[in-house]
């Protein structure tokens, strides 16, 4: 009797662990494409905001689940692949907020551009995924040493606002 139950458990076990991992490579693999200019102002706004207070604080974890909050619920990326940009684009985070000059800046440009390309892979939207993620890092860069960048930091505001993805219709 009780190695019968035991089969009937693992049997159910099995069932299950096979079910998530299908829903995780459906989630990761499947095509899927969406409208990312579509969201809320106001809710994204407020993750910025949550997001710039995550980074100031040093709070890794918090800000990887405002990111995936973000890319879910604004920006239409299904539960897994909301994680795995997330993940990036903290990881580039993090690793700009320990840099001290040009060269570890330039150490999140890889996370930047998985960042961007993913984003570039469920958009509807084209974009240029190596100028994104360069004009992001430029952007960064001009902000974490804005005494040394005021002539450019207009010009960067302009070609940053002509690069990403235009509003919609």
């Amino acid at each position: 009797m009780k190695s019968r139950r035991l089969k009937r458990i693992l049997w159910l076990l099995a069932a299950l662990i096979a079910a998530l991992l299908l829903w995780v490579g459906l989630d990761l693999l499947v095509p899927r494409r969406v409208d990312i200019r579509h969201f809320n102002a106001e809710e994204v706004a407020r993750l910025d905001a949550a997001m710039w207070r995550s980074y100031y604080e040093r709070q890794p974890r918090r800000l990887f689940f405002q990111l995936a909050e973000l890319m879910r619920d604004q920006f239409h990326f299904p539960i897994f692949r909301s994680n795995r940009v997330a993940l990036s684009a903290a990881h580039a985070a993090f690793i700009f907020k320990d840099g001290h000059n040009r060269a570890d800046y330039e150490k999140a440009l890889p996370d930047l551009t998985d960042y961007f390309q993913q984003i570039h892979d469920i958009s509807t939207t084209s974009f240029d995924v190596e100028h994104a993620a360069e004009l992001e890092l430029e952007w960064w860069i001009v902000h974490r040493e804005r005494d040394n960048h005021h002539s450019i930091k207009s010009r960067l505001t302009s070609w940053r606002n002509t690069a990403t993805i235009a509003p919609p219709p």
